[in-house]
């Protein structure tokens, strides 16, 4: 077998039923992956999820997006998730907001680094803090979306954040996407409620409807558990350590 043949009996054999006819990974492109023909600039803004989350407590609204400009091997990355309290409660959080540089050191991976900044708003003091950087992301085998990134606040805190979803792309418009999130935090930090350790586990499932492919409305629920060290300083101030949600939003890009 040739080279050229062996390459392409390793792609199609982690390649998943719901990939496209031109041989790339589904939704690759408007997620900013896609194997690289050059280095002509351009770009791409997704807002992944708007959504209105209702849970028992309170009810929320959530931001989650991300924006690049540049070639195929260099890019300027923006990326941002953010929630806001509109019932049963006040307050919200800027969780991270992203300023990027990222190289693709491989098909589908690129290593960033860069800055973010973090704020929590509400009642009280509103603590916020700068932090650099230091991230991997692309598409695992089989089209895993991976995101993970290395956080060391201007304080000297360090944490690390994980994330994986795929799209199972159900009919050639309806996808379901599974989601796992995680967090371990290197430091106790108690002005954002962050214990030293595993800090929680976050699973969630949308399903979508693509009226095309640039919008989709979607439907789903989230659960996000709190443990550990987090789960202890949640309790002593009367915070529940679950929270589940039922969620209604659109996905869009441009």
């Amino acid at each position: 077998m040739t080279v050229g043949g062996l390459m392409s009996a390793t792609l199609l054999a982690v390649m998943p039923l719901a990939a496209t006819a031109d041989g790339q990974a589904p939704f690759a492109v408007e997620k900013g992956w896609a194997p690289p023909v050059g280095d002509e600039p351009h770009g791409r803004f997704l807002i992944d999820r708007l959504e209105y989350a209702a849970g028992d407590d309170e009810d929320s609204v959530n931001l989650e997006f991300k924006g690049w400009y540049g070639g195929d091997y260099n890019r300027i990355w923006i990326e941002g998730e953010a929630e806001d309290v509109v019932s049963g409660g006040s307050g919200g959080a800027i969780e991270n907001l992203d300023l990027l540089y990222g190289r693709l050191i491989s098909p589908y991976w690129s290593v960033q680094a860069g800055v973010g900044y973090q704020l929590e708003y509400g009642p009280g003091p509103d603590p916020d803090r700068g932090y650099a950087v230091l991230g991997l992301q692309g598409l695992a085998p089989y089209w895993f979306e991976v995101d993970t990134n290395l956080r060391l606040s201007e304080d000297g805190d360090a944490w690390a954040d994980f994330e994986a979803e795929y799209d199972f792309l159900l009919t050639q418009r309806l996808v379901l996407q599974p989601r796992f999130g995680t967090m371990v935090a290197f430091d106790e930090v108690e002005e954002f409620g962050v214990g030293q350790g595993i800090n929680n586990v976050k699973l969630g499932l949308r399903l979508r409807y693509e009226i095309k492919r640039e919008f989709a409305p979607y439907v789903g629920v989230s659960w996000n558990k709190k443990l550990g060290d987090t789960a202890d300083m949640a309790e002593a101030e009367g915070e529940d350590t679950g929270d589940f949600r039922v969620l209604a939003g659109v996905r869009m890009w441009f």
